[in-house]
């Protein structure tokens, strides 16, 4: 009875997205307000019941509803109880349930908290969700049903979760990555209701800039997750691998990276509206390109979904529709959308949109590598080449370097115009001692210098750094230094903390990708082996028995000149259901390195075949990602985004006519 009813919400809350997609529509069209005021019920309304959806999917694995083939499919009776309940979005059917259920969330925090802005271009925002809450919808309905059942005869147990997906790092990663995914259809539908009512203003740019920064904080804090899982799990030691399901959230990120860029410059100086509405649809095509590759069929990955052509077909067909559609809106608009304003060959504005350009070629560029094998497959008949991270590399590590040199240049520039002579006095200082520092400290933390260190350093200081001199400049007519930081606004600091992550990342990526060792081994109980300053001596295993799975535990002890420094337990687990072996890493995690172990298999001999890594910095990877989102949220949070608001829009209403619908005349 449960799964009926959830498939009866699921049926409704596609008639509600329906609805949601065409009455508040026309009823903005003609200016009817009791259709208007339909957007927000509507989409409370498709929250509830894709809510409930959620509910009986979730109740059905609690229960161990085998009767539910993907219940049966994706759990277990001696599954875990926290691993049933997130098994919920570990298979297809239950991930884009999960995901659409997301959308309608961010649909309701836009119905709750937009209720500022004027309520005809509401209805259409929420319109405009409603429409791809509808396809999402529809497309469960069609192909991808999490509530079919097994009929007549029900197993009497299931397949298992897949152990890999049976970790902490799997309860997290998902929800985290596919809510950043879906927030960026908020900026999108922003940005589409903006085209469609001609409010093509600042106001429109600071009514999207916290939208699309949250979306981007959660979508950065969802990638970082996925690569420390990938890290502890997966046993390589790498902390990315240019999978080609891991490219599309990366392209998303480099592209909604440029948008909150370009939205602060619209916002601020009222240039780039043409390109800030492009990479908003961009970034949404970069989610869905996401979902297609991943439920394709096309490719073979331990982030795939689904082999189901006919699901490929469809996304792919919904993907045309919505971005073919947004595009061709796009090109009757952007004639008319001109700056405000002009601005200096040195200026603020021309170093943001130089590395707005760099971000865009870099996810071309990986989008290429991406999607190329797929090409080639079908146009070959089947033959199968692969684009390997040394392609990636080349391209990415120098487009990286560029865009971090304009981005220094950038933090001290002014908008509208800079001169040479005062870039020049506000940068050489921070060069100098950038380069400085960039060869001492790595000189200084290993005894042994690299060129590639050293790069990476005076990248990451170059950026600090510049930091540091904004913020003098911007402090030096103040009383005091404290008033003068008391004096900058909150979306400042945000921005800053966000580059300062950046440049932890940068130095973190560096040096851990130069410095890490790593060795692999033959081990007897008793023998040990040394590794960069640290000897490991392996004392023998043991067996365990886990909840749903029977394990051989190691024990290491870690010592350095003799003394010692941690007890390691890497282990090596076979699941009871699926008979699926499972290698749990050990790993000692530092500020400044990690150490690194994992289990192999065991030999006629009674040795064991194991590796062992020494990863300097790695931590400083997840570590900026974190400064780096903690950054948008603060900007999110600057009040001003709600206090202007009511006078932005009187302003507005001011200069474009009483109805505030008209474009503004375009200027140059």
């Amino acid at each position: 009875m449960i799964p009926e009813l959830g498939q009866f919400s699921l049926i409704l809350a596609f008639c509600l997205a329906t609805l949601l997609a065409i009455i508040p529509m026309l009823g903005a069209s003609v200016g009817n307000s009791l259709w208007i005021s339909l957007a927000r019920p509507l989409t409370a309304g498709v929250f509830v019941f894709l809510s409930l959806c959620m509910l009986a999917l979730g109740y059905s694995f609690v229960t161990d509803d085998f009767s539910v083939m993907f219940v049966s499919q994706h759990s277990n009776t001696l599954l875990p109880l926290q691993y049933k309940l997130t098994a919920i979005w570990g298979g297809h059917e239950g991930s884009f349930l999960f995901w659409t259920w997301m959308l309608s969330g961010w649909m309701l925090a836009v119905s709750v908290f937009s209720k500022a802005l004027p309520e005809d271009f509401v209805a259409r925002v929420l319109s405009i969700m409603g429409m791809i809450g509808a396809g999402y919808t529809m497309f469960m309905i069609a192909t991808s049903n999490p509530f079919d059942r097994v009929l007549p005869i029900s197993p009497a147990d299931g397949a298992d979760l897949n152990s890999a997906l049976q970790d902490f790092g799997f309860i997290i990663h998902p929800p985290s990555l596919y809510m950043g995914y879906v927030g960026f259809s908020v900026v999108f539908a922003f940005a589409i209701a903006a085209l469609i009512s001609g409010r093509l203003d600042s106001a429109w740019a600071r009514w999207s800039r916290p939208w699309a920064n949250a979306a981007w904080a959660i979508l950065t804090i969802g990638i970082a997750l996925g690569s420390w899982w990938a890290y502890y799990e997966l046993g390589w030691g790498g902390w990315w691998a240019w999978d080609p399901v891991e490219n599309p959230p990366m392209i998303n990120w480099l592209i909604g990276t440029a948008l909150i860029h370009s939205l602060a410059a619209t916002e601020k100086r009222g240039v780039f509206k043409s390109w800030t509405v492009l990479l908003a649809i961009m970034a949404f095509a970069a989610s869905l390109l996401g979902t297609f590759i991943t439920r394709s069929g096309l490719l073979t990955s331990v982030h795939a979904f689904a082999s189901d052509p006919t699901r490929g077909i469809y996304i792919l067909g919904f993907l045309g529709f919505v971005i073919g559609g947004s595009l061709l809106l796009f090109a009757f608009r952007a004639p008319l959308m001109k700056s405000e304003f002009g601005f200096g060959a040195i200026s603020r504005e021309v170093f943001l949109l130089i590395n707005n350009i760099i971000l865009v070629v870099a996810s071309a560029a990986i989008l290429l590598g991406t999607l190329y094998p797929m090409v080639y497959q079908a146009v070959s008949g089947g033959e199968l080449i692969s684009v390997g991270p040394p392609y990636f590399n080349i391209i990415f590590v120098p487009l990286m370097s560029v865009l971090v040199i304009f981005l220094g240049m950038g933090s001290v520039s002014r908008w509208k115009k800079t001169s040479f002579a005062y870039l020049k006095k506000q940068l050489l200082i921070v060069a100098i001692a950038a380069l400085v520092l960039g060869l001492v400290l790595p000189l200084a933390l290993t005894l042994e210098f690299s060129f590639g260190a050293t790069f990476a350093t005076a990248l990451g200081l170059w950026v600090v750094l510049g930091i540091a001199q904004d913020i003098r400049v911007k402090t030096a007519n103040k009383p005091s230094l404290v008033a003068g930081l008391k004096s900058l606004a909150v979306s400042y600091y945000g921005m800053q903390i966000a580059h300062f992550g950046f440049a932890v990342i940068l130095v973190g990526a560096g040096l851990t990708s130069i410095y890490s060792i790593e060795k692999s081994v033959l081990l007897s109980p008793g023998q040990t082996v040394e590794l960069g300053q640290y000897e490991f001596l392996f004392e023998g295993t043991e067996h365990l028995s886990g909840p749903n799975f029977e394990a051989e535990r190691a024990t290491f002890q870690v010592l350095r000149d003799g003394a010692f420094v941690r007890e390691l337990h890497p282990e090596k687990r076979v699941y009871t259901a699926s008979r699926t072996p499972s290698t749990e890493m050990a790993i000692d995690a530092g500020f400044t390195r990690d150490l690194f172990i994992t289990l192999g298999e065991e030999r006629d001999s009674g040795a064991w075949s194991m590796s062992l890594y020494i990863k300097p910095f790695v931590r400083w990877v997840w570590l900026g990602a974190i400064l780096m989102a903690l950054g948008a949220v603060v900007a999110v949070t600057d009040k001003r985004y709600r206090r202007l608001q009511a006078k932005t829009l009187d302003k507005e209403l001011l200069k474009n006519g009483d109805d505030g619908k008209a474009m503004q005349p375009a200027s140059s």
